[in-house]
Protein backbone atom coordinates (compact mmCIF):
# COMPACT_ATOMS: atom_id res chain seq x y z
CA UNK A 1 0.00 0.00 0.00
CA UNK A 2 1.76 3.41 -1.30
CA UNK A 3 1.44 6.53 1.18
CA UNK A 4 -2.13 8.27 -0.02
CA UNK A 5 -1.69 11.87 -1.04
CA UNK A 6 -5.12 13.68 -1.94
CA UNK A 7 -4.39 14.01 -5.55
CA UNK A 8 -4.07 10.23 -6.30
CA UNK A 9 -7.06 8.24 -8.01
CA UNK A 10 -8.50 5.20 -5.91
CA UNK A 11 -6.46 3.12 -7.95
CA UNK A 12 -2.80 5.33 -6.57
CA UNK A 13 -4.36 4.69 -3.17
CA UNK A 14 -4.67 1.10 -3.15
CA UNK A 15 -1.35 0.41 -4.56
CA UNK A 16 -1.58 0.57 -8.32
CA UNK A 17 -1.71 -2.37 -10.62
CA UNK A 18 0.36 -4.94 -7.88
CA UNK A 19 -2.18 -4.12 -5.78
CA UNK A 20 -5.45 -5.23 -7.93
CA UNK A 21 -3.72 -7.68 -9.44
CA UNK A 22 -3.25 -9.30 -6.15
CA UNK A 23 -7.12 -8.51 -5.09
CA UNK A 24 -8.15 -10.04 -8.15
CA UNK A 25 -6.31 -13.55 -7.65
CA UNK A 26 -7.55 -13.61 -4.05
CA UNK A 27 -10.97 -12.31 -5.30
CA UNK A 28 -11.51 -15.00 -7.29
CA UNK A 29 -10.06 -17.85 -4.65
CA UNK A 30 -13.11 -16.98 -2.37
CA UNK A 31 -15.49 -16.72 -5.06
CA UNK A 32 -14.93 -20.07 -6.40
CA UNK A 33 -14.78 -21.15 -3.07
CA UNK A 34 -18.23 -19.84 -2.34
CA UNK A 35 -21.37 -22.76 -3.16
CA UNK A 36 -23.63 -19.83 -3.66
CA UNK A 37 -22.01 -18.35 -6.95
CA UNK A 38 -19.31 -20.44 -8.42
CA UNK A 39 -21.73 -22.07 -10.57
CA UNK A 40 -21.86 -19.06 -12.71
CA UNK A 41 -18.09 -19.56 -13.03
CA UNK A 42 -18.45 -23.10 -14.70
CA UNK A 43 -16.94 -23.28 -18.17
CA UNK A 44 -15.21 -19.80 -17.77
CA UNK A 45 -11.84 -19.47 -18.87
CA UNK A 46 -10.66 -17.76 -15.05
CA UNK A 47 -7.68 -16.78 -16.41
CA UNK A 48 -8.74 -14.36 -18.96
CA UNK A 49 -11.77 -13.43 -16.57
CA UNK A 50 -9.33 -11.87 -13.98
CA UNK A 51 -7.82 -10.12 -17.12
CA UNK A 52 -11.14 -8.76 -17.52
CA UNK A 53 -11.49 -7.99 -14.05
CA UNK A 54 -8.08 -6.35 -13.26
CA UNK A 55 -8.53 -4.16 -16.38
CA UNK A 56 -12.23 -3.09 -15.44
CA UNK A 57 -11.10 -2.46 -12.01
CA UNK A 58 -8.01 -0.17 -13.26
CA UNK A 59 -10.60 1.68 -15.54
CA UNK A 60 -13.18 1.83 -12.85
CA UNK A 61 -10.65 2.94 -9.96
CA UNK A 62 -9.03 5.80 -12.13
CA UNK A 63 -6.01 4.24 -13.44
CA UNK A 64 -5.34 3.71 -16.86
CA UNK A 65 -8.33 2.41 -19.35
CA UNK A 66 -7.31 -0.75 -21.29
CA UNK A 67 -10.76 -2.24 -20.55
CA UNK A 68 -12.37 -3.96 -23.56
CA UNK A 69 -14.87 -5.86 -22.52
CA UNK A 70 -18.94 -5.70 -22.95
CA UNK A 71 -20.89 -3.07 -20.79
CA UNK A 72 -21.99 -4.64 -17.68
CA UNK A 73 -25.51 -5.20 -18.80
CA UNK A 74 -24.25 -8.03 -21.80
CA UNK A 75 -21.29 -8.85 -19.88
CA UNK A 76 -23.81 -10.47 -17.28
CA UNK A 77 -26.93 -11.09 -19.61
CA UNK A 78 -26.08 -14.70 -19.79
CA UNK A 79 -25.63 -15.33 -15.75
CA UNK A 80 -29.09 -12.97 -15.21
CA UNK A 81 -30.92 -15.72 -17.34
CA UNK A 82 -28.94 -18.71 -14.75
CA UNK A 83 -31.16 -16.70 -12.36
CA UNK A 84 -28.64 -14.34 -11.29
CA UNK A 85 -30.20 -12.20 -8.54
CA UNK A 86 -29.43 -9.77 -5.68
CA UNK A 87 -28.55 -12.46 -3.29
CA UNK A 88 -24.98 -13.26 -5.74
CA UNK A 89 -24.11 -9.79 -6.20
CA UNK A 90 -24.31 -9.82 -2.45
CA UNK A 91 -21.98 -12.47 -1.85
CA UNK A 92 -19.58 -11.46 -4.55
CA UNK A 93 -19.75 -7.48 -2.86
CA UNK A 94 -18.85 -9.62 0.64
CA UNK A 95 -15.83 -11.52 -0.84
CA UNK A 96 -14.51 -8.27 -2.61
CA UNK A 97 -14.70 -6.09 0.82
CA UNK A 98 -13.56 -9.02 2.07
CA UNK A 99 -10.06 -9.37 0.01
CA UNK A 100 -9.62 -5.90 0.54
CA UNK A 101 -9.43 -5.90 4.10
CA UNK A 102 -7.40 -9.26 4.26
CA UNK A 103 -4.98 -6.67 2.01
CA UNK A 104 -5.29 -4.08 4.66
CA UNK A 105 -6.84 -1.29 2.55
CA UNK A 106 -8.20 1.30 4.71
CA UNK A 107 -11.47 1.22 5.53
CA UNK A 108 -12.33 4.74 3.41
CA UNK A 109 -10.88 3.19 0.58
CA UNK A 110 -12.95 0.02 0.75
CA UNK A 111 -16.10 2.21 1.20
CA UNK A 112 -15.03 4.32 -2.29
CA UNK A 113 -14.56 0.67 -4.21
CA UNK A 114 -18.00 -0.20 -2.28
CA UNK A 115 -19.39 2.58 -4.05
CA UNK A 116 -18.48 2.26 -7.42
CA UNK A 117 -19.06 -1.55 -7.54
CA UNK A 118 -22.55 -0.97 -6.02
CA UNK A 119 -23.36 1.94 -8.63
CA UNK A 120 -23.33 -2.02 -11.46
CA UNK A 121 -25.70 -3.47 -9.54
CA UNK A 122 -28.51 -2.95 -11.64
CA UNK A 123 -26.80 -2.96 -15.22
CA UNK A 124 -25.02 -6.37 -13.73
CA UNK A 125 -28.38 -7.73 -12.67
CA UNK A 126 -30.25 -6.58 -16.35
CA UNK A 127 -32.28 -4.15 -14.37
Amino acid sequence: MSEATPNQSLFEQIGGEAAVNTAVDIFYRKVLADHRINRFFDNVDMEQQAAKQKAFLTMAFGGPNSYTGADMRNAHARLVKMGLDDSHFDAVMEHLGGTLKELNVPDNLIEQVASIAESTRNDVLGR
